[in-house]
């Protein structure tokens, strides 16, 4: 073979391993670019799912919440708030006026009804005494209740307040009588008793006539077993003008009139912890005296020490040396000069 031959075929041979390194480059190139986007479309999906997931958590939260961020809206507003020695029986009822102005109202249902979620409804039972004083008892604390937290509320929301007084009476978690429920704690001195009328003073007051009829027959009706189903097994409730605590770990299940309406969480919250049948006994008729708290240490300081004889005759120290006067030089026959002879 020529040396012109053995040059050519050099060069092809160099050609041919050039090509051949590019497209091996070139392929694995295409493997790393694959591999890339396999690895990119991967944590995409993941991605997507932690969303989708996120969402079906807070998206019936968001559902809830909504109307109360609307009244929360409402409230800033006007910027009002029901303050002690302002409040008058059913005050609240003001104090949220133009509240619902600009929420929407379903067809058919009560203008002064929100409903914040899918409930049900308390058991259907009447609620009469053992006696007759029992039922007037019953009767007469139901009206108080209804009265006080509600005389200028609609219908609706007379009777919203007289079903939670009954739901909380077939709760184990609160006394088994109206009017147990109507003034526990109205023995505090600190206006923290479960109906603030029952130990603020509002019942110092003369009822108007025409309202307390009102709400008498309503608490007439409830008893009887009429069954208010849109605040359901709520046990707790509030003014719009006011934020409490509690608020935060309780179900908003609707509002209507002045107030906002919570269920309890759990099984508290569930039909099946409403089974308590009612007493039938009545055993206070109003509010219950105060209870005036005494410190221990005041008593301490009264109080005489326990191995001391109360019945030994006080001793009493001498004077110190320093504070004792001369012996007098008066001689005796004008010692009582100056004292009167009558």
């Amino acid at each position: 073979m020529s040396r012109a031959n053995i040059a050519a075929s050099g060069k092809k041979v160099a050609r041919l391993l050039r090509y051949r390194g590019r497209h091996a480059a070139s392929g694995r190139d295409d493997l790393v670019i694959a591999n890339s986007f396999n690895m990119v479309r991967a944590r995409s999906w993941h991605v997507a799912l932690a969303v989708l997931a996120l969402t079906a958590l807070a998206l019936p939260r968001f559902i809830t919440a909504a109307p109360l961020d609307m009244l929360a809206d409402a409230r800033s507003r006007y910027a009002v708030s029901e303050k002690a020695g302002e409040n008058f029986p059913g005050s609240a009822y003001f104090f949220a006026d133009d509240m619902f102005q600009d929420l929407p109202a379903a067809s058919g249902s009560s203008p002064h009804v929100l409903k914040l979620g899918t409930i049900d409804a308390a058991p259907a039972a009447a609620f009469r005494g053992k006696t007759p004083l029992d039922s007037y008892r019953a009767l007469n604390c139901l009206t108080s209740a209804i009265y006080y937290e509600a005389a200028n509320e609609p219908e609706e929301g007379q009777r919203a307040v007289a079903q939670v007084v009954l739901n909380r009476m077939r709760n184990p978690l609160w006394p088994h009588s109206v009017c147990g429920v109507v003034y526990q704690g109205s023995e505090r001195t600190d206006s923290l008793c479960q109906f603030t009328f029952s130990c603020d003073g509002s019942m110092g007051r003369a009822n108007h006539a025409q309202s307390w009829a009102r709400a008498r027959r309503v608490a007439g009706q409830a008893l009887a077993g009429r069954v208010y189903a849109p605040v359901g097994l709520a046990t707790f409730y509030h003014t719009l003008a006011v934020r409490p605590g509690w608020a935060a770990s309780k179900r908003p299940v609707a509002v209507i009139g002045a107030h906002i309406f919570y269920q309890m969480p759990g099984f508290n919250g569930t039909e099946a912890a409403f089974r308590i049948p009612y007493s039938g006994r009545e055993w206070q008729s109003g509010p219950s005296p105060k209870a005036w708290t005494v410190r221990s240490a005041s008593i301490e300081r009264i109080l005489p020490p326990a191995d001391m004889d109360v019945t030994a005759p006080l001793a009493v120290p001498a004077p110190p040396a320093e504070d004792i006067l001369p012996q007098s030089t008066i001689r005796p026959e004008y010692r009582n000069s100056g004292r009167a002879l009558f």
